[in-house]
């Protein structure tokens, strides 16, 4: 049993490497608009799965069935969604919409956190915290709503902690680089939105 431990924790390595690189580059794509960020988060998510799974974080292993979703669905409405087909568009919501979207975080958190106590899970309102939340914020993502940023910053804020407490220092650092990404990614889209809302105030679009 301790003879195959190295080889267990090389493979683990290996794979939290591999998912780590193409995380990366999702956001990197991600912050450029570029449609290629998708299939990069599909094949990281498909990498995590397995490797939240080893690390008893249940709640993480399943986002990442969702993420793998989110991947196909936001290719869709990065290429195809919007107006006249042509993809969807930088935009913001509403306070009432963040209202919602905060009240049914905190509330499906803390159900599905209850409902974790009784698995033997570690962390389990923190882990269902950021499980809920990055669900919504993906959403956002594929939407392209521009507050998606601030919700990442939060979401991955606590990650690092719950990363480094279950000796996931590799992605904890993964996750300490999306909290500088996440402001160039904010100021990225920030300029494109106010680009864009400038052009249909002058009647360009």
């Amino acid at each position: 049993m301790i003879d195959n431990l190295p080889t267990t924790i090389e493979v683990l390595s290996v794979t939290e490497i591999s998912a780590v690189a193409l995380a990366v580059a999702y956001l990197v794509l991600a912050i450029r608009q570029n449609i290629w960020c998708w299939p990069a988060q599909l094949l990281s998510s498909c990498l995590y799965m397995g490797l939240f799974f080893a690390a008893s974080l249940y709640m993480q292993s399943a986002l990442q069935v969702f993420y793998a979703s989110m991947s196909i669905y936001g290719w869709r409405q990065w290429r195809y969604g919007g107006e006249k087909s042509s993809g969807v568009r930088i935009h913001m919501w509403s306070f009432g919409q963040h209202f919602i979207a905060l009240i049914g975080i905190f509330g499906v958190s803390m159900l599905l956190g209850w409902g974790m106590t009784h698995t033997g899970a570690a962390f389990p309102y923190v882990d269902s915290f950021t499980t809920v939340a990055a669900i919504l914020a993906t959403y956002m993502v594929a939407r392209k709503v521009l507050e998606n940023w601030i919700y990442w910053f939060v979401i991955d804020s606590i990650s690092i902690y719950l990363y480094v407490a279950r000796e996931l220092y590799l992605t904890a650092l993964l996750f300490f680089l999306y909290i500088i990404l996440i402001f160039i990614g904010f100021r990225s889209w920030w300029r494109d939105y106010q680009n864009s809302s400038s052009c249909i105030q002058g009647g360009h679009v």
